[in-house]
């Protein structure tokens, strides 16, 4: 069975956005990439550049960049191992404005052990915003990593708990 996939590369304040959808859902969210990441991460898939059917999801994940739960309508279809199921299911559960470790999450999951495989799947996250990856810090409260940078996860969590702030 073919897998049919339009995308859509769409302006932000971060860059270029790079919005890939099936017909169950987005299944890529990145900043700065081209359409051949698409190819690379489904290269049996078909791909189309379809701005207009994707134009409703683009701007949900537009106003996401600023208001955490803009996003929460917009449909995934997730592809990744079981154990990446589960710790981006408990990523998607950390409120906005929050943060937690890679340790607590790896508690979360009854994983206690996996703190860098946590990392790692989160790193490997589809679809960055929509599983706000950028709410995992580490143990000592450093940022850590960020596939889109330090300065834009920074500003991910700043507006975050301003907006808690303000509510």
């Amino acid at each position: 069975m073919t897998l049919f996939i339009r995308w859509v590369i769409a302006p932000t304040e971060f860059g270029p956005m790079l919005l890939a959808a099936t017909e169950r859902g987005v299944c890529r969210l990145s900043f700065g990439e081209e359409a051949d990441a698409i190819s690379r991460r489904f290269p049996h898939a078909h791909l189309s550049n379809d701005p207009a059917s994707l134009s409703d999801w683009i701007e949900g994940a537009r106003s996401a960049l600023s208001d955490p739960a803009a996003g929460d309508d917009i449909p995934l279809d997730l592809h990744g191992t079981p154990f990446q199921l589960t710790v981006w299911d408990a990523v998607r559960r950390v409120p906005a404005g929050e943060t937690r470790t890679y340790a607590q999450i790896a508690a979360e999951i009854c994983r206690p052990l996996a703190i860098r495989a946590v990392g790692t799947a989160n790193g490997a996250n589809p679809v960055s915003i929509l599983i706000p990856c950028h709410r995992l810090i580490r143990s000592d409260g450093g940022l850590g990593g960020y596939a889109w940078g330090l300065e834009m996860k920074r500003t991910l969590l700043q507006r975050e708990r301003a907006l808690i702030v303000r509510s």
